[in-house]
């Protein structure tokens, strides 16, 4: 909306800041922070009165997780909020890629809100049926999908090589949609401590902010060797909203937790970033940058797949986190490490920019 009006000012006088999406940016992630510390305390009480009992807690999993009996969960409400917000002031809701980007972010969140009502309402963890969650997942995917590589190339660039790429044709909808989901997923899988999986999203974010903003500019992109996509620059703006209002939740989220972020935030977050990284053409270097998400959902499925074939398990239990903490780490031990490789696999993300 600011942006709207400095643009309708002729960008005259102090309005010609909102020119800039650095400007933008800076004022995106001070925006969401604000808003979100602002309506963090009587959010939270609103959710504690309205669900009582708060998030179930599953009963074979970690021993030290039933003393967070009682803590509210659906905090991912508070994240969206403060990040619509921003968005709102800040962006050029001209651009196709804001819109695609908040599709999946709103249409995650609203997916795993119906799952953690599900759970909430029926005292129970299992929420919303698998299948059907994933099938809801993919059509909002695939909307998002359509609106992205309708701006760009179907190509599949191709990290520490230049002007190396996978030509993918039509697939490269399906591709689109799987990266966005899988990406959805993976956060949900990683958030299954206090303040886990919110660190390594604004990790990621700040690291997409820095990857959007170059790839949107033509100059930028020729020297580093990267895709050039214009108009990407913009998601710079929407990365910047993320970690605002990702700081803001984790002041409350910091353990002990006082709320949880839930499927409402994690799904969000997570498809959020697949559709930055499918837009601004890293869709490898989300897989390096967000390597944490990955290594958690990858824990999953090969324990699944192999208690299935065997009756055995590969680790103590998955997620991986959970694996750590019956292996004897305190919580908080878990946490902070997992953040350090969260913040390794972001540089390496971005060395990927000037090795190509």
């Amino acid at each position: 909306m600011l942006y709207l009006i400095a643009e309708w000012l002729n960008y005259e006088g102090l309005s010609n800041l909102f020119r800039y999406q650095s400007f933008r940016s800076g004022a995106a992630l001070m925006t969401a922070l604000i808003v979100g510390l602002i309506i963090g305390p009587r959010f939270i009480n609103m959710l504690r009165v309205r669900q009582g009992k708060g998030q179930p807690i599953r009963e074979d999993g970690p021993q030290s997780h039933l003393s967070k009996r009682g803590t509210p969960t659906m905090g991912g409400l508070m994240i969206l909020i403060a990040l619509t917000v921003s968005m709102l002031l800040y962006m050029d809701l001209t651009n196709p890629f804001v819109w695609a980007c908040v599709a999946v972010t709103v249409g995650f969140g609203a997916i795993g809100f119906m799952d953690d009502y599900d759970k909430v309402s029926k005292s129970s963890h299992k929420g919303v049926p698998g299948r059907v969650r994933l099938a809801m997942e993919f059509v909002v995917a695939g909307v998002a999908a359509y609106i992205i590589v309708g701006q760009l190339n179907t190509n599949l660039y191709i990290p520490f090589l230049s002007n190396v790429f996978i030509p993918l044709g039509p697939f490269y909808y399906v591709f689109a949609a799987f990266v966005i989901v899988g990406a959805g997923n993976a956060v949900n899988l990683t958030d299954g401590l206090d303040g886990l999986a919110t660190m390594p999203v604004i990790i990621a974010a700040g690291t997409f902010a820095i990857i959007s903003y170059l790839a949107g500019r033509v100059d930028y992109a020729a020297y580093l060797g990267i895709p050039h996509v214009p108009g990407a620059g913009e998601l710079a703006i929407f990365c910047a909203g993320i970690m605002g209002a990702g700081l803001a939740f984790l002041w409350f989220n910091a353990p002990p937790a006082a709320v949880f972020m839930g499927d409402t935030g994690s799904l969000a977050l997570g498809g959020a970033l697949g559709a930055i990284a499918v837009a601004a053409h890293h869709e490898i270097v989300l897989a390096i940058v967000g390597g944490l998400f990955v290594l958690e959902a990858a824990s999953v499925i090969i324990q699944v797949f192999w208690f299935k074939r065997t009756g055995r398990r590969v680790f103590r239990m998955a997620p991986i986190h959970h694996h750590f903490e019956q292996k004897g780490w305190k919580e908080s031990t878990v946490v902070i490490r997992f953040w350090i490789i969260a913040i390794v696999l972001a540089v390496i993300g971005l060395s990927t920019l000037k090795l190509r």
